[in-house]
């Protein structure tokens, strides 16, 4: 990414630049600790370089935040541009829904209750 940077400058290219100005892909809202994956499908030709460094940063399964602090992008601006990787079939994307089910709010709650008692 150091080759879109200046020093005194900043960014050459604007993020909401790389997405042309849209904010929100096709799809679902991606959820920040919902898990992305790349699908091992060849590169298509035509890909920014941010959309290649996600390729890469996706070879293991890395959340959404963390594909942003890598990128070191705006996580709206890493969402857009995920969700035109998952319509072109690059990468896959898993909620956190679907990792398990969560503990009921009478268990945190508990939970909370015995923190405080310490």
């Amino acid at each position: 990414m150091n080759q879109w940077m200046d020093e005194e400058a900043g960014p050459f290219v604007r993020p909401y630049a790389l997405i042309r100005g849209r904010t929100r892909s096709s799809g679902e809202k991606l959820d920040l600790i919902a898990m992305v994956t790349a699908t091992g499908e060849p590169p298509v030709a035509g890909l920014g370089p941010e959309q290649e460094a996600i390729l890469r940063a996706a070879n293991t399964p890395i959340s959404v935040a963390d594909v942003a602090a890598e990128l070191d992008l705006p996580v709206g601006v890493v969402r857009v541009l995920l969700g035109d990787l998952r319509d072109n079939g690059l990468v896959s994307v898993s909620s956190p829904s679907s990792a398990g089910p969560r503990p009921s709010e009478r268990i945190l709650k508990e939970v909370i209750n015995g923190l405080r008692a310490l």
